[in-house]
Formats: C-alpha cells, structure tokens, sequence
C-alpha cells in the first residue's frame, strides 16, 4: 500500500507541473493546424457521423431510437466516453516511452508523464461533452443534478486507466509486442461495450459480459449522467464494488511493476 500512497503523493507534488506541461503539449500539438484545438470536436464528430451511418442507418434498420433517446444522441454518449478511454489507454500506456527524452533530461518522476496523457485526455473530453451538455439541456434528457455524475466518471476513468497504464508503461518498454497486444484488447472491448448497441436489447452473453467489463460500468455512468433518465450512477452495490476491486487491484499491481522497473527502463530501449 506504501508504494500506492507514494506514486499519488508524486502526483500531488508535481501537479503544477503536470498541468504545464500538458497545455504546453497541446499548444505545440496544434500549432501549425488552422483549426488548432478545434479539431478535439470535428474529429470526434466525424466519427460519430461514420458510426450513425454505418450503425443507425445500416445495420441498426427500423429500430429506430433507443428507449426515448434519437440513437444518434445514444451514439454520441457512447463514442465521446469511449474515445477518452481508448485515447487515454494508449497515450498514457506509451507516455514513458515517447517522453524518455524528456524524463533523462529533467528530474521528475516518470509516473507523471502518464497523468499528464490523461489531464490531455480530460481536456478533450470536456470539450466534447460540452456539446452533448448543450443538446441535453435543450431536450431535457437529464435531470440537472445528474450532469454531477460526470465528474464521477472522470474522476473512475482515471483511477481505471491510471492502473492500466502503470502496468502498460512498462510492459511496452519490455516486451515490444505489448504495444500491439494493447491495440486489439481496446479493439476487441469497443464491441463489448454498449457504444452503438443497447443493454436492454442484446441478448444473454452480451448482457454477461457486460456486467464483467469495466469499460461497460464507466460508459453507462457517464451516459445515465447526460442523456438518460435514470438514477445518477449506473450499476447496484455489486457492481461498485467490482469495478473498484478491480482498479485498486490494477493500481496495486501497476504501482509495484512500475517502482521495479522505472530506473532500467532506458536499458531496455
């Protein structure tokens, strides 16, 4: 637990740090794009129209919408969630390897390099969800005291991925096949998770393994908090306590792998 309580404390400690070098990531990002930080909404949204084209229009046929939700609004809820999970997966599981520059050069730890992936990750999420946030308030999809479960989600997203990523940031530096294995897991979790398909409708395996998938519990938080009516948090008491097990134990172990390996790592590259 001491390891757990210490690479939070390095968190803490750098925060300003943290926060600085994100927005100096992001200026740099989008400094030569016309559209700069704009890019954090069309892309999101081009995505969006792919998946209502090829979901909503195809394959999904006369269903039509989802409960009293148009599917492109239940579309939209899912991909903008499920895009700031799968980008902070990523960045924040390969944030040691593309910064070791920058971790030889300077002195701080490394673990922040992988908060500082996910603070760029909340940012874009905040900007996404600002736009589901206006065509909730204009359709009256949730309660105003629900948008609160938001910051649920973000603050359960980040201990979740948080844990992955110590685990992966290591991993990927020391067997390179890690990097490729991580891709087809997100891969396969994007269709395990209810983005384009509804829990109500699927049928029996689907409903079973989404009641196993931590990506499930956080994508329905996040949509039960801006589009449905429904109670502000997603889930019973067992799924809480599943979901927690499961990232404190990823934290746990993240925290040991990482504190083991975080001074060899530039042998290994």
């Amino acid at each position: 637990m001491n390891k757990i309580w210490d690479i939070f404390k390095e968190q803490w400690i750098h925060r300003h740090l943290i926060w600085k070098l994100t927005i100096y990531n992001i200026k740099s990002q989008y400094a030569n794009h016309y559209l700069g930080v704009f890019w954090n909404i069309l892309q999101p949204a081009m995505q969006v129209l792919i998946y209502y084209v090829v979901f909503g229009l195809g394959l999904r046929g006369d269903r039509g919408d989802v409960g009293e939700i148009p599917f492109i609004i239940y579309l939209i809820s899912g991909i903008f969630p499920w895009l700031f999970i799968s980008q902070g997966i990523n960045q924040a599981s390969n944030a040691i390897q593309a910064q070791i520059g920058l971790v030889t050069k300077m002195k701080f730890p490394s673990s922040i390099l992988l908060s500082m992936a996910l603070t760029n990750s909340v940012i874009n999420l905040c900007m996404t969800t600002a736009l589901l946030l206006i065509l909730s308030l204009v359709n009256g999809y949730s309660a105003p005291l629900d948008y609160l479960g938001f910051f649920y989600f973000v603050f359960a997203s980040y201990m979740l991925i948080f844990g992955i990523a110590l685990i992966m940031s290591s991993l990927v530096i020391l067997v390179r096949d890690m990097k490729n294995v991580l891709q087809n897991v997100i891969r396969m979790f994007f269709f395990m998770t209810p983005i384009f398909w509804s829990l109500e409708e699927a049928n029996g395996i689907l409903q079973v393994l989404s009641s196993l998938n931590p990506f499930a519990y956080l994508l329905m938080n996040y949509r039960n908090a801006m589009v449905l009516d429904a109670a502000p948090f997603y889930g019973n008491l067992n799924d809480h306590l599943y979901f927690w097990s499961l990232a404190l134990l990823l934290i746990y172990t993240g925290a040991h792998i990482h504190y083991r390996f975080r001074n060899k790592l530039v042998d290994y590259l």
